[in-house]
């Protein structure tokens, strides 16, 4: 069975946070290299708000007890409080017309948590890692 429909069948928030955090990394990429401050970049901006809201709360209810954790919360959950942070800080910023301190800290936050987030959840041993380099899915219960 592909791997993709054996993750959405036994691990379906998983999946979601998967689905959400891909489509964030792509729009986030397209926001970074469009033009500013038209009525696109905020309407995609807000999609891309939504979908970066999406992925963090999904983490809030993923765990794994295998690696060093808290209650099952691991150091990769510190992007999830680098997002509850800094993408309030972010709009706030644009909203008092800082539009340097709104392009700064949303600059950061894709970086953070899209991408060095997301290089640190493929690493070999991590579920999602398990399923790009082909190892059999562990760590997380059936």
């Amino acid at each position: 069975m592909n791997p993709y429909l054996e993750l959405l069948r036994r691990h379906p928030l998983i999946f979601f946070h998967l689905v959400t955090a891909f489509a964030a990394l792509a729009l986030g990429l397209f926001m970074l290299l469009r033009r500013k401050g038209t009525p696109a970049h905020r309407t995609l901006g807000w999609c891309w708000v939504v979908l970066m809201t999406a992925t963090a709360l999904a983490t809030v209810f993923i765990r794994d007890h295998r690696l060093p954790n808290v209650l099952g919360y691991t150091p990769i959950h510190l992007f999830t409080v680098l997002v509850a942070v800094s993408l309030p800080m972010g709009i706030a910023h644009v909203r008092r017309g800082n539009v340097n301190g709104h392009r700064k800290t949303m600059t950061l936050l894709y970086v953070g948590s899209c991408v060095i987030a997301g290089l640190f959840t493929l690493l070999p041993g991590r579920f999602l890692g398990s399923l790009l380099w082909g190892t059999p899915m562990t760590g997380i219960a059936s």
